[in-house]
């Protein structure tokens, strides 16, 4: 079983950065990917970015030249860099790591961005 920790949301000014932080725990010797999805009220999950262990990352459009996703694998912790932050990035972050067989999410933490 893994389980996902978060920290590093909270309240920013448009225009501001914030840093995510993910780490795993639990009986498992690899997870091959690692990423972050968001979820604003009313609206449903999305992916933000993801990335594996070799290296392969996957944005979505409205983040990419922005936000930077990086992995320490060692440490089995997932970064999402955020920068220009717009209010529509507003939203719940979910930490989410997979691998064959199993995939968990954290609790979430909240990023609001103030205009």
């Amino acid at each position: 079983q893994v389980q996902l920790v978060e920290s590093g949301g909270g309240l920013v000014q448009a225009g501001g950065s914030l840093r995510l932080s993910c780490a795993a725990s639990g009986s498992i010797f690899s997870i091959n990917v690692m990423g972050w999805y968001r979820q604003a009220p009313g609206k449903q999950r999305d992916l933000v970015a993801t990335k594996t262990t070799s290296g392969t990352t996957n944005y979505a459009d409205s983040v990419k030249g922005r936000f930077t996703i990086s992995r320490d694998n060692a440490k089995k912790t997932v970064y999402l860099q955020m920068n220009s932050l717009k209010p529509e990035d507003t939203a719940v972050y979910y930490c989410y790591a997979a691998d064959y067989g199993y995939y968990a999410w954290g609790q979430g933490t909240q990023v609001t961005v103030s205009s």
